[in-house]
């Protein structure tokens, strides 16, 4: 097994969720850690935290583990996901 951690700022906890569902994953668990399944790989959201980025502007992280059963699946995931959770300034 791999596994790699990520941090996901300004991005709401119910949109991770869905992301995951979208490439295949299953959520087994409601409360911290959320552990969503798919075919070969596993994701555990372990806690969403404030971040306080000026004295009066918070924005939420959220700190997710991907697992997989190899690297090259593990990228695949990694890929894919931060593809859903890219955001363009305008």
């Amino acid at each position: 097994m791999v596994q790699t951690e990520l941090e996901f700022r300004g991005i709401r906890l119910e949109h991770l969720l869905e992301y995951f569902k979208e490439l295949g994953g299953t959520q087994i668990t409601t409360q911290f850690p959320i552990i969503i399944q798919g075919e070969k790989w596993e994701s555990s959201i372990m806690y969403e935290e404030d971040i306080k980025i000026t004295s009066s502007f918070y924005v939420n992280a959220v700190h997710i583990s991907f697992k997989a059963e190899t690297e090259e699946t593990l990228s695949t995931l990694l890929k894919d996901y931060r593809k859903k959770t890219t955001r363009v300034g305008g």
